[in-house]
């Protein structure tokens, strides 16, 4: 146990930098969900085919980069969201975030499944409702 307190005492640098990002990544993905959510297209996980994406448009290596730039993003909070199961912060709310970012195939069969619960969907359109937004088309999952 003495060598847990020695650990501690000897990297309170690296434990105040991993407490600031926690903090940070709470907050920011507090006040960051219901704008995300509430921007989702109302028929978005209607149909079996995923929408193009705005940036789609954009030249094709600014398109490139934007992918991985957000890939990087996702990874980055799913590494913040495994260190806040230990710590204090939305770890799992911070890892789906993050899941949600990258691109990688199935991602958006998961996200109908995960759309189709009645609960995460009741969850979901009570953020919508607070926005002003209409509630999503519960995707059919047959």
């Amino acid at each position: 146990m003495s060598q847990w307190w020695e650990w501690i005492a000897g990297n309170g640098a690296v434990l105040a930098w991993l407490g600031g990002v926690s903090l940070l990544t709470f907050v920011g993905s507090l006040l960051a969900l219901p704008v995300l959510v509430s921007r989702i297209p109302r028929d978005y996980f209607a149909d079996e085919t995923r929408h193009l994406s705005k940036t789609h448009r954009f030249h094709p290596v600014v398109y490139g980069l934007l992918i991985v730039l957000k890939n990087l993003l996702g990874v980055a909070l799913i590494a913040a969201g495994i260190a806040m199961l230990v710590l204090p912060g939305q770890g799992l709310l911070t890892i789906l975030i993050g899941v949600s970012l990258m691109d990688f195939p199935g991602k958006f069969t998961l996200q109908r499944w995960l759309v189709g619960r009645p609960g995460v969907l009741k969850a979901i359109n009570w953020l919508r409702e607070r926005y002003g937004e209409e509630p999503l088309i519960r995707p059919r999952l047959d």
